[in-house]
């Protein structure tokens, strides 16, 4: 209970208030896309530039922990697909449910989260995981969608690859990403560090990123309604938070017997809900929008007693 309370309830209570505001005319719509507009574009990828920065890569990057972490998102990609096409989706609108199914809120809930449990310190293999989540989920999700469409169409491989990677290098999250290991080699090459206003102004912003990401999703979450089909918006639920929590943790403890910092990490991250992303990808492409939509509520919600529960398995 103590960790449903301290460490669950104020991140879930942040998003609630956003939820509340907007659904009582407080906060308008327009208001909530700015707020996301602005922790989206500027603010969230200032805190990875600045988290990637300061990450000390030799000490952060362990080969168990990202293939335990990312199995479980590939499988339950793989799976996704399988199980959406089983449902008698078309291929396209499989991948961007299999979309979801991979596309864990490592940053917005994954951060806060394991933080409140396991203080600032703990969160290295977080970053170290969100530091090729979006490249290279996205570049997985674009190319998957591309090749499907492309199928019927004549489309090269060479073409299929370069839209995924015109795709991937125009989010800003990545952009971000890409700062943080720019300013690592600068210092690495010149053995100098960023002026320190530089600094101060980039843990300005970065502090801003999480409560205002939080406060905003609580408002976009008012647009979405668990409608579709029901199965479909299951599937993605018990693989976000069950299926992919569940492989990390069995990969990372069997597989690489990993220490319980990492252990903290890759499964808490990976039970994390599908974010807002996962519906903005199936929003590009113009299909499964609205299982994307209502998983992202539902899951968001079940979440909290799902992380409650692995809040209590984990050391």
């Amino acid at each position: 209970m103590t960790a449903l309370i301290d460490v669950i309830l104020p991140v879930f209570l942040l998003i609630g208030f956003g939820y509340l505001a907007t659904w009582r005319g407080l906060f308008s719509d327009t208001a909530v896309d700015g707020l996301m507009r602005f922790a989206q574009t500027f603010a969230v990828p200032v805190l990875l530039a600045r988290s990637i920065a300061r990450l000390d890569l030799g000490a952060s990057f362990d080969p168990g922990l990202m293939i335990a972490f990312y199995a479980g998102a590939l499988l339950s990609f793989g799976l996704g697909i399988a199980g959406a096409r089983a449902m008698g989706r078309r291929p396209d609108e499989a991948v961007a449910i299999g979309f979801c199914c991979l596309f864990s809120n490592s940053l917005l809930l994954g951060v806060p989260i394991t933080e409140r449990a396991y203080g600032a310190d703990a969160l290295s293999g977080n970053f170290a995981i969100i530091s090729i989540h979006s490249p290279l989920l996205y570049t997985l999700g674009i190319v998957a969608m591309e090749w499907v469409r492309s199928a019927n169409s004549g489309a090269s491989l060479g073409r299929v690859g370069m839209n995924a990677l015109i795709g991937v290098f125009r989010t800003p999250m990545v952009i971000g990403i890409l700062c943080g290991f720019g300013i690592k080699i600068y210092q690495a090459l010149t053995g100098l560090n960023l002026p320190h206003p530089v600094w101060e102004a980039m843990d300005t912003m970065a502090g801003a990123a999480i409560p205002a990401a939080l406060f905003g999703l609580g408002g976009v979450l008012v647009r979405y309604r668990p409608e579709g089909d029901a199965k479909a918006i299951a599937m993605v639920t018990g693989f976000s938070l069950l299926l992919h929590p569940a492989i990390a943790y069995a990969v990372g403890r069997w597989g690489f017997d990993l220490n319980t910092d990492q252990m903290r990490s890759g499964v808490l991250t990976a039970a994390m809900a599908p974010g807002v992303n996962a519906y903005i990808f199936a929003n590009i492409y113009g299909v499964g929008r609205r299982v994307a939509a209502s998983a992202v509520l539902i899951a968001t919600a079940g979440s909290i007693v799902t992380i409650w529960g692995w809040l209590a398995i984990l050391p």
